[in-house]
């Protein structure tokens, strides 16, 4: 909301990235890998914990005001930002581990490809769907963030966010 909407879009473009490096590696066997060694999804778990921690500090730490055309978000660090939460979440990596290897069909050869071909369908659906709501949230945080008072309160919640969803990830253990 903070961004507008190009930096939005930019995100879910970023988040689509992430979602095709995920597929690559499931695609090359990561769920093997983290069966045979847990403590790599433990890591993984943690690094995102930390991401989504750095961005509450970094979102109650920006002084009101700071978020004007003057310092508007750059495409490029929200494509960064989008694509940093994608690959650190541990949900979207099991959600692909889980999901698309039922499609997959190891006679027909190829798996890698086969992964990749239905990965791309999620990330092209995931940014159609993302794009929408970050393009049009992005236009009406713009007029919002016109008032000090709701930029403080936009801070918060998204600060409150990305510190429960840091909490809630800190607290769950491997499924």
């Amino acid at each position: 909301m903070r961004g507008g909407p190009r930096p939005a879009l930019a995100a879910s473009a970023g988040v689509s990235a992430g979602c095709m490096v995920d597929v690559t590696l499931a695609g090359l066997g990561l769920g093997a890998v983290v069966a045979a060694m847990p403590h790599l999804f433990d890591a993984i778990r943690l690094a995102g914990v930390a991401y989504l921690v750095f961005l509450a500090i970094k979102t109650l730490r920006t002084p009101i005001g700071a978020t004007g055309p003057a310092s508007a978000v750059r495409p490029s660090r929200a494509f960064r930002d989008g694509f940093v939460v994608n690959i650190t979440n541990p949900k979207v990596i099991l959600f692909i581990l889980a999901f698309v290897p039922q499609f997959v069909d190891p006679a027909r050869g190829n798996v890698l490809g086969q992964f990749l071909i239905f990965g791309g369908v999620i990330a092209v659906g995931g940014f159609l769907v993302n794009g929408a709501v970050g393009y049009f949230a992005g236009g009406l945080g713009k007029v919002l963030a016109r008032s000090a008072r709701v930029e403080r309160a936009l801070r918060y919640a998204s600060a409150s966010v990305f510190g429960l969803l840091a909490v809630k990830l800190a607290w769950e253990s491997r499924a």
